[in-house]
């Protein structure tokens, strides 16, 4: 392949499409294995009814995903992309495997070793999730929009079709014996399958596409050393101290408390979104949502609107004439999604499940549509090195905000005495 100099238009950069899909497709394993953890959530309910599992699964894994996330941001210019994302991927996959191993060994059976042992792993998502998401927007935010959109598409897509499953096999397995239990099995085997093929794909065709390549080489021109490992696997010899030739002068780098200031508002529209989508979902809809004729599949049908939506609402942005990219515009945007917090008390306080339905509709197509327009406008004419740090921030901030709401969900059981 022939790599664009400095100042050359890059040629033949094949293998877009498919660099699209395969984006989609570590997207979707960056968080099937937790979006598994949440849909299957009837089922830890059934076995730790007095454990509020689904608040405190998800509080269990944040604390680990943003620690871990700070000290990569921190020292992002040292980690090495490629081990990072690998490292990640393969953590999930062995924590997967490794509820399936607890589920077998117990018999399905409740207690609170059981449960210990859970949250463990449930921890080890939260590391897993900051190697993988962190590293694969750092990664992303020096090559084209279209891939970071299709990376968060797959994400929510994660959501959305384990979602569709759980409907399915709750309809298949609802009058078996323990159909609840073969459901999560399923789930988390499918979960298993696929972070293992996240490893292969990372690891063996997304750093050999060509317009991969080009971008990363780029990178590599312009001072980044993170791209090192995966440039050797793609067969190209990176330049010492990240110059193509002898006399090329590296651009001087921005460093990441200055990337932060000049990026503040982006950092900040990331953990408004998700500090308000986590104090409701989805603690919120398994417990404050009250008992309505769809029953046992009502949460899980709530569920599955929120995805579906998040979803669909990722690909919008696509659309330029509708994408939003104003700084101010997104931040009021942004600002007013706060009035669905006494939008979801009085629907579900006195509305019917057809008003639930949309609201939450309408809280997973913002979500997704505001959550792309930032990710996919911030990098924006910044160096390969600048734009690697800013990805790192931004996921930062979004996971803090998913912290936070996480924390705030316990608000809506005070004084209802389920304590």
């Amino acid at each position: 392949m022939n790599v664009a100099g400095p100042n050359e238009a890059p040629v033949r950069l094949e293998g877009k499409s498919v660099a699209i899909f395969v984006c989609w497709i570590l997207g979707f394993g960056s968080l099937v294995a937790w979006n598994s953890m949440l849909t299957i959530g009837d089922y830890y309910y059934q076995v730790f009814p007095d454990y509020h599992p689904s608040r405190v699964l998800t509080l269990v894994y944040q604390p680990f995903a943003i620690g871990t996330m700070a000290l990569l941001a921190y020292n992002e210019s040292k980690v090495d992309t490629r081990k990072r994302n690998i490292a990640g991927y393969i953590l999930f996959f062995l924590c997967t495997l490794a509820l399936i191993v607890i589920d077998l060994g117990s018999s399905g059976k409740g207690g609170i070793g059981n449960y210990i042992a859970i949250c463990v792993f449930v921890a080890g998502f939260g590391v897993a999730d900051a190697h993988v998401q962190g590293g694969m927007v750092g990664d992303l935010a020096f090559m084209k929009p279209e891939f970071m959109q299709s990376f968060f598409a797959g994400l929510a897509a994660s959501g959305a079709l384990t979602s569709g499953l759980r409907l399915i096999t709750k309809a298949v397995f609802d009058k078996s014996s323990n159909g609840l239990r073969k459901g999560t099995m399923l789930f988390l085997s499918i979960s298993t399958f696929c972070e293992f093929l996240c490893i292969f794909l990372y690891a063996f065709v997304f750093a050999k596409l060509p317009i991969v390549k080009y971008y990363r080489a780029k990178a590599a021109r312009e001072g980044s050393k993170t791209v090192s490992s995966d440039l050797a696997a793609a067969g190209i010899q990176a330049e010492p101290n990240g110059m193509a030739d002898i006399g090329d002068k590296l651009p001087e780098r921005l460093s990441t408390k200055e990337l932060l200031v000049k990026n503040i508002d982006y950092a900040l529209d990331l953990f408004l979104i998700y500090v308000l989508t986590l104090s409701i979902f989805p603690g919120f809809l398994y417990e404050n949502t009250g008992h309505h004729q769809l029953g046992s599949w009502y949460p899980l049908v709530l569920i599955a609107m929120y995805n579906v939506w998040d979803l669909i609402s990722r690909y919008i942005p696509l659309i330029k004439s509708i994408k939003m990219t104003s700084r101010k515009g997104l931040m009021i945007a942004i600002l007013l999604r706060f009035l669905f917090v006494p939008a979801f008390y009085f629907t579900a306080k006195y509305g019917d499940q057809g008003w639930m339905i949309m609201l939450i509709s309408l809280l997973g197509l913002t979500n997704g549509y505001l959550t792309v327009c930032v990710m996919t406008v911030a990098p924006k004419g910044y160096t390969g090195p600048e734009a690697n740090a800013l990805g790192n921030i931004l996921v930062l901030f979004l996971l803090a905000g998913i912290f936070a709401g996480v924390a705030l969900d316990w608000l809506w059981i005070i004084g209802n005495g389920s304590f």
